[in-house]
């Protein structure tokens, strides 16, 4: 009797232990999970904090300018670039420009493709055959990438003729857009402004580049007449796209530089 007593006490006493020992699993179990749920959860914020920034950051990597390439010719433009090579913006600054940016299908597309397309486009075409004057300008703060792109524009025109390549600073395109011009007639503004102080860039805006040469021709023809007596001497003007050293870049002094294809003036 006293043994059956004792056996059944045993399994009592084994049975509370089992509980408790049972008990104690399930409350470690529980906080290591809870533990594990938010180490988890941690990780996850920390993934998902790293896949925004490398997506906002590659946003702005992606639409950041680097570069701009300014066409005249009439419809006036701008393309902005960026580091890799895509065409991010097309601006327009005269309604000739608005109608030829509308018809082109650049955007995001390489600048090369970009370049080719507005050569290749109907209108542009039968504008440089009739003897108009195309002018492609490119600046930017990165002046390696300034001049190959310099390169590129200049080896798609090589055989155009009246067409002039060179390279401009930052600073000079800023100007520009604050007289509401591209980069190509600003630079006609200045040199008609320092023949006849009262142009301004509305008169020239929707001139085209042809016009803007041609009158160019005729105020330096009169001052040349003026200062020479009634000398018959006459000079053409040449597209302001030489002067040797300066810097394809975004800041300092200098000069522009680049190539001109063919001539103009009659």
């Amino acid at each position: 009797m006293n043994e059956k007593l004792k056996e059944t006490f045993d399994r009592i006493h084994a049975d509370e232990e089992l509980k408790n020992n049972t008990r104690t699993f399930l409350v470690q179990k529980t906080r290591q999970h809870k533990k594990n749920k938010i180490k988890n959860f941690r990780i996850l914020v920390s993934a998902a904090a790293c896949l925004l920034f490398l997506l906002l950051g590659g946003r702005w990597l992606y639409f950041t300018p680097t570069a701009t390439i300014s066409i005249d010719i009439n419809p006036s433009i701008e393309l902005g670039i960026n580091r890799f090579n895509k065409v991010i913006s097309v601006n327009s600054y005269n309604d000739d420009g608005q109608n030829l940016a509308d018809s082109l299908k650049i955007k995001f597309a390489d600048y090369t493709s970009a370049i080719q397309q507005i050569l290749d486009n109907k209108h542009i075409a039968a504008l440089l055959s009739g003897d108009e004057v195309m002018t492609i300008v490119v600046t930017g703060p990165d002046g390696n990438q300034s001049l190959r792109i310099l390169s590129d524009v200049e080896s798609r025109t090589e055989k155009q003729g009246n067409t002039y390549c060179y390279c401009a600073h930052s600073e000079e395109m800023e100007e520009a857009h604050e007289m509401g011009l591209s980069y190509g007639k600003y630079m006609a503004f200045l040199e008609l402004r320092a023949l006849d102080p009262s142009i301004t860039p509305e008169d020239i805006q929707d001139m085209t580049m042809r016009e803007i040469l041609d009158l160019k021709d005729m105020l330096s023809s009169g001052s040349d007449n003026s200062s020479n007596n009634g000398s018959d001497n006459k000079n053409d003007t040449q597209i302001n796209s030489n002067g040797g050293n300066g810097n394809c870049g975004g800041g300092g002094n200098g000069h522009h530089h680049g190539n001109g294809h063919g001539h103009h003036g009659n």
